[in-house]
């Protein structure tokens, strides 16, 4: 399924593990993905299921040791980032992909202006002369809707409330027009109110620059809002995929159906909010079969030996339980 639409990013078949005191903990294990050309593909999973791992090994950002690229590739437009050098990726990193990482106040550096921080990011692809340096900068943060941008430049993170640092992180993101951007829970740190601000500012910016966005998250609340399609991570695995109508309406994952039980509504006021019982293996420790059964109330005795492949419902959805495959297929 294209929808007519240039694949950017495809992760196929990854692999990243880590060699930790004596164990090997598999982050991802065999984990694919495609993100086309303006389209907004979210990566959901709970904390733990590897979503971060796989987007930092996207742009390099894995350290070797004690993490371990065991398979797999990451193509960008066809080439193959796991063969590229450091100077190479650095080439990629920023100006073709970028990334906006969770928490600003660890990200952005505490003893620089926002002003140094964001001409850094144009600065490290582009040779521009100070004056237009300046020119872009202001717009840039401008372009992310912050209030008097000019005066931003000289201000230090520490002066800056939580939505404006998430905006700076932005504004760097775009600095070079990146093609994709990655975003990972970009929102998690901020207030509710905050929180749709920066959706909705995504929102406008894909419009206006045609970028392309995978948003990695814990929460289908959000999802909802932005998703064109939409992959469920569980245990370093991609256990659903699908458009997002179809992954909403028609989920086909216990796992999906779980996470989806577990969303307030209206229709829920007052009443207990389902919850999955137990939590994400350690990666150290997989359980055999269907890493998801010990947490499964649909699991039979065969999913605790063997590992599922991906049931096929047509249309690009896609789900790893052959269960409900053979039940409702």
């Amino acid at each position: 399924m294209d929808n007519g639409k240039d694949i950017l990013l495809s992760v196929q078949d990854l692999k990243v593990y880590f060699h930790l005191n004596q164990r090997l903990a598999q982050a991802v294990d065999g984990v694919s993905y495609e993100v086309r050309k303006g389209e907004t593909v979210c990566l959901v999973g709970e904390s733990g299921c590897g979503k971060t791992v796989s987007a930092l090994t996207t742009l390099g950002l894995i350290p070797q040791p004690p993490g371990e690229i065991a398979g797999g590739q990451v193509l960008f437009k066809g080439q193959n980032l796991l063969d590229l050098g450091d100077d190479e990726m650095q080439k990629i990193r920023g100006n073709h992909i970028a990334m906006v990482f969770q928490e600003p106040m660890t990200s952005l550096n505490p003893v620089f202006t926002v002003g140094d921080q964001v001409q850094e990011a144009i600065m490290v692809h582009e040779k521009v002369s100070k004056t237009e340096l300046r020119q872009r900068s202001v717009q840039l943060l401008e372009d992310v809707g912050l209030p008097a941008p000019e005066e931003r430049l000289a201000d230090y993170p520490h002066q800056l409330s939580g939505g404006q640092r998430q905006r700076v992180m932005i504004a760097m993101a775009l600095a070079c027009n990146p093609e994709v951007v990655i975003a990972d829970e970009p929102t998690t740190a901020l207030d509710v109110t905050i929180q749709a601000q920066i959706l909705n500012l995504f929102g406008e910016l894909q419009r206006e620059r045609d970028l392309s966005l995978l948003y990695i998250t814990h929460d289908l609340g959000v999802v909802a809002n932005i998703a064109d399609r939409i992959y469920i991570m569980y245990a370093g695995i991609i256990v659903e995929q699908g458009s997002a109508p179809e992954i909403f309406h028609d989920p086909r994952h216990p796992y999906t159906q779980g996470l989806l039980a577990s969303l307030p509504n209206r229709a829920k006021r007052g009443a207990r909010l389902h919850s999955i019982p137990g939590t994400v293996p350690d990666p150290a420790y997989k359980p055999g079969g269907c890493p998801f059964h010990p947490r499964c109330n649909l699991a039979i005795e065969t999913c605790q030996s063997r590992f599922p492949e991906m049931c096929d419902y047509g249309n690009g959805h896609q789900s790893r339980c052959p269960v409900l495959y053979d039940g409702n297929g």
